[in-house]
């Protein structure tokens, strides 16, 4: 028996309401130039990598970077951020959303809390441009990098709009204003950190 389905109608060529990328051809906005987008951002370092390569080899050091992306990869894959690249020693990710920024971010400094190398990052959110499809330019990009290199050793700081979107497992702390390069004086920067109470299942 065959099955028939009837498929929404665009009425004069309008996309429907929430379709976004059905468009049709001469619908789609202006792709030539950079987009205006809403996205959260985190960057993360492992902490004294260089030192530590001195003092006990490159071996060793690569053994500790590799466990470490391979973290970063498992968990960026279970809840739906994105690695934006690679930095040597850290890495930059980016999401739609704040809420599973911050879960990520939580739960990786938490599996890695017995890494020989403590982890330090830093998240923002907020409107950047997006250039030639995957390169973010704008505010929250480098107030994310700027609050990882404030970051002591195993501490998350992030802007006051993302530690509100956090799930509730994730503790937040209120950190009050700090001075930024590049920013001057900004308001309602927080810690945020997973909660203590909450046990981790062992990695698969």
């Amino acid at each position: 028996m065959t099955r028939s389905t009837t498929l929404p109608t665009v009425a004069d060529g309008a996309a429907l309401p929430g379709a976004s990328g059905m468009e049709l051809p001469e619908f789609l906005p202006d792709s030539t130039g950079p987009q205006a987008v809403e996205r959260t951002f985190a960057f993360l370092d492992l902490c004294g990598f260089t030192a530590f390569t001195e003092a006990e080899g490159a071996k060793r050091a690569v053994d500790v970077l590799t466990e470490f992306r391979a973290c970063v990869r498992q968990l960026a894959a279970r809840r739906g951020v994105r690695i934006a690249k690679w930095l040597g020693d850290g890495v930059m990710l980016v999401s739609t959303d704040p809420g599973p920024m911050v879960a990520t971010v939580s739960e990786l400094l938490a599996r890695l809390h017995e890494c020989p190398l403590p982890v330090r990052a830093g998240v923002a959110a907020g409107e950047c441009l997006l250039f030639e499809g995957d390169d973010y330019i704008g505010r929250p990009v480098n107030l994310a990098a700027r609050l990882s290199d404030q970051a002591r050793p195993g501490q998350i700081l992030a802007d006051g709009d993302v530690a509100l979107l956090a799930p509730g497992w994730v503790e937040v702390v209120d950190r009050g204003t700090r001075r930024i390069k590049g920013f001057g004086r900004v308001r309602d920067v927080r810690e945020v950190r997973m909660g203590r109470d909450v046990r981790l299942p062992a990695a698969s």
